[in-house]
């Protein structure tokens, strides 16, 4: 059996209010026996405040600087991942890290990129999954979700366990007065479970809370069982959500009658020409 956690927590561009938090989470959850923990995109250092293109940029921290080393050694033995900006010469990526406290287990730097999201970040260019001591897991961020390709490749990776993290926020145009009516939070909600069901693989979702800029996050941890049903969830207000699953059990179960990466079909899904129309 494995002990999971996904959180839904505000955070911001004080990285000691930042650090402060985590600490925190990390050790409410090895209180709770959690082996695997997902924290949202960004808590090192906070988002965007808008997604215009003029918003000033969370601080920079390089993949083997002080602050990763800070959290692997607040990891321990627990399996962490933390969604941060990395920084590569002159280039900037939102990036997710999964640490221990013997070291950096798997990266992502995350691809898909909404609005203008571009004009502060580089994008990433793939998909991997990598072994834990908790199983072979994949990472997404936030806006990959949306894209049935980005959870597919790591399931075909191998991946048993898949992590989002995301600062997803509410509709800005079309705003619900009650935050868990809103529009955006149940299609956060409709992508964590039909990703997890399509693979056949547990989901683990993190997101952001609270609001940062012009944005207002829908919260709504999350753990999604390989059949697609909610384990634990989080209010839009925030907390931590905690289930126990035997991961490989549970993918057996799911996959056993109507194996969807076995039964697929590559070869039928590339396009060819209709029998009815002109060559």
């Amino acid at each position: 059996m494995i002990r999971m956690a996904a959180v839904a927590a505000p955070f911001g561009r004080d990285m000691a209010e930042c650090f402060t938090r985590v600490e925190g989470l990390i050790g409410r959850a090895r209180a709770n026996g959690v082996q695997v923990l997902a924290l949202p995109e960004a808590c090192l250092g906070g988002y965007l405040a808008n997604l215009e293109g003029d918003a000033e940029g969370p601080p920079a921290l390089a993949a083997d600087g002080p602050e990763l080393r800070r959290l692997r050694d607040l990891a321990g033995d627990m399996v962490v991942c933390a969604g941060y900006c990395e920084a590569d010469g002159d280039l900037r990526y939102n990036s997710v890290v999964c640490v221990t406290g013997d070291g950096v287990l798997g990266h992502h730097r995350k691809v898909h990129q909404p609005l203008a999201e571009d004009s502060s970040y580089a994008a990433g260019d793939g998909f991997a999954a990598f072994d834990t001591p908790a199983g072979r897991l994949g990472m997404l961020i936030c806006y990959d979700k949306a894209f049935p390709e980005a959870a597919r490749a790591l399931a075909l990776d191998g991946a048993e366990i898949v992590v989002c993290v995301s600062a997803w926020p509410a509709s800005r145009t079309d705003p619900a007065p009650d935050l868990a009516e809103d529009r955006w939070t149940r299609r956060f909600d409709l992508f964590d479970q039909a990703r997890a069901l399509e693979n056949q693989v547990v989901w683990l979702s993190a997101n952001q809370s609270g609001s940062f800029g012009d944005l207002r996050f829908v919260g709504r941890a999350k753990i999604v069982a390989p059949g697609g049903e909610i384990l634990a969830a989080t209010p839009v207000e925030g907390g931590m959500a905690v289930a126990e699953l035997d991961v490989r059990a549970a993918l057996a179960a799911a996959r056993r009658s109507m194996g969807h990466l076995r039964d697929r079909r590559p070869e039928t899904y590339i396009r060819k020409p209709l029998p009815w129309t002109a060559a």
